[in-house]
């Protein structure tokens, strides 16, 4: 009994040394900027590829830091990804598999471990998780997806229950000006902070904001090369998706009808600017070809989405400046990604979800000053599943041994560990859902691609595909059971077997039931 109470005492005296050791340099720590948009591909990003769009001030992230071209996402899915990055962990232990769940904020998340080693931590803009917000000090979000125009968003009240509030103006420049009003004006200035400064653009139905409305109309945006995939040379799912700009855009979403959650004021804008282009498309669409109407959409789609794209990379420019003008940036990390890529008509395509390239990959970029070198790029296969790593380790927090990934600080400083992954491990569950695209999952080391479709409409499948990236970086021909490429397969396969073991990926035997428990929990 005495040595219990001995062990006791010392552990509480430990316990105060280390938090009075916490408080003492807290202020010296970094802050961390972590700046998220929603399905914002690295091919609307001009540091990756300048050819559609300038974004000059991502590109300011990626001049003075570090731009990572191999990003990959663990679930390419928007509040999949969202759960990973507060957890460290795949869909799988997290519990959030697709947009149909809800978080389980009571789990550990690296927000909370923040908050306990002195930090204060904000969440700003689109957060895509059902529940409240836990580990935050202060949060200010969107409700679900949120619109373009006058969003409601949800804060804490005065008594720290949620209450929501209507706002008007373009969501793009609200989130930004509740980021800057944060940070200007409710954080304290002795205690180092973590803000995820996180944008609803360019999701679908890309609205631009009233001063984009025309830019870009002078413009013929370039065509993907694959524009005109007709899905042969690969298994039956990449042919029975519905997500082709030929077929499955709306008249909303090529605003030809709607116009989402607007006051009047904003509709008058915006039939002045889409009126006479929409008056003559219908007049001119009876003597349009085929190929004509879908390079009308194409061209209408892209345009819109990049005029987005736009709004967010000009309140980017805003807290980078604030950051110089207030002497933060030399101690503030910034982190630049979104939540998976996009397909800019890549195969025909619009939206995500694939373990193919376009949506597998995600932009990442980094800026830490007197860390990491400026102008530096990275070839590193890292992953959305590193960023809680990364947060904790940037403040020195101790990395809990259950998060999956690793930090990214040794391959900041130029050090990649040796141990270093070389194989990702892939995973969508979203089937039935929205799209048709198959359950997956499947394995890449950058030059060769595994991928397994076990499960679609309800019905279980067996159909896999393996592509040369090298040869064919389009991935437009399954060279599964190619005896040319024999050896690549079986040493995936084998990859792919010890990854699933290694992160405990269970058995998905369900065909749909998991969707349906969702819904009718609601």
């Amino acid at each position: 009994m005495l040595h219990s109470t001995r062990s006791m005492i010392a552990a509480t005296v430990y316990a105060a040394i280390a938090m009075l050791s916490v408080h003492a340099f807290a202020a010296d720590r970094p802050n961390i900027v972590f700046i998220f948009t929603d399905d914002h591909c690295q091919q609307a990003l001009s540091a990756y590829d300048p050819s559609r769009v300038s974004t000059p001030n991502m590109d300011r992230i990626a001049r003075e830091g570090m731009r990572f071209d191999r990003c990959y996402v663990t679930n390419a899915i928007c509040g999949p990804s969202r759960a990973v990055i507060q957890t460290g962990k795949y869909s799988h232990l997290n519990g959030f598999a697709t947009n149909r769940d809800r978080f389980n904020g009571d789990q550990q998340t690296f927000p909370k471990l923040l908050q306990a080693a002195g930090y204060q931590t904000a969440i700003v803009g689109k957060w895509h998780l059902v529940s409240t917000p836990q580990g935050y000090d202060y949060y200010d979000i969107l409700q679900g997806q949120g619109p373009y125009y006058n969003p409601p968003m949800i804060t804490a009240g005065e008594d720290g229950k949620p209450v929501t509030r209507r706002h008007t103006g373009y969501t793009t420049e609200i989130i930004t000006e509740k980021t800057l009003s944060w940070l200007k004006e409710k954080r304290d200035p002795n205690k180092p902070f973590m803000v995820m400064y996180q944008h609803k653009a360019p999701h679908r139905d890309w609205r631009p904001a009233p001063k984009y409305l025309h830019w870009l109309d002078d413009v013929t945006v370039p065509e993907p090369e694959t524009l005109w995939d007709n899905y042969d040379g690969r298994t039956q799912s990449a042919g029975r998706q519905s997500m082709t700009i030929k077929e499955h855009l709306t008249p909303r979403d090529l605003k030809l009808a709607g116009y989402g959650n607007m006051n009047d004021e904003q509709k008058k804008v915006w039939d002045a600017a889409y009126g006479p282009k929409n008056e003559a498309f219908e007049k001119a669409k009876p003597d349009m070809t085929e190929k004509e109407i879908i390079q009308w959409k194409y061209q209408r789609y892209v345009k819109d989405y990049l005029r987005c794209v736009k709004s967010v990379d000009d309140g980017i420019g805003e807290v980078l400046d604030y950051l110089d003008e207030a002497g933060l940036a030399d101690n503030t990390v910034v982190m630049y990604s979104s939540d998976q890529g996009w397909y800019l008509g890549e195969h025909g395509w619009f939206d995500k979800r694939w373990m193919y390239e376009e949506s597998l990959k995600t932009p990442l970029l980094a800026r830490w000053p007197g860390t990491i070198a400026p102008g530096s790029t990275n070839n590193d296969i890292v992953s959305n599943l590193d960023f809680a790593e990364t947060f904790l380790d940037i403040a020195g927090v101790p990395i809990p041994g259950d998060m999956q990934g690793r930090s990214l600080v040794p391959i900041f400083k130029g050090n990649t560990p040796n141990d270093w992954r070389q194989v990702f491990y892939y995973h969508y569950y979203e089937n039935p859902g929205a799209h048709n695209v198959a359950r997956h999952f499947g394995v890449t080391d950058g030059k060769h691609k595994l991928i397994h479709y076990y499960a679609l409409e309800g019905k279980a499948i067996n159909d896999w595909e393996l592509f040369d990236l090298a040869s064919d970086p389009n991935e437009l021909q399954n060279v599964y059971g190619s005896s040319e490429h024999m050896s690549q397969q079986k040493r995936l396969a084998d990859e792919l077997e010890r990854l699933r073991k290694q992160f405990a990926v269970p058995e998905d035997t369900d065909l749909g039931a998991r969707q349906r428990n969702q819904r009718n929990k609601k």
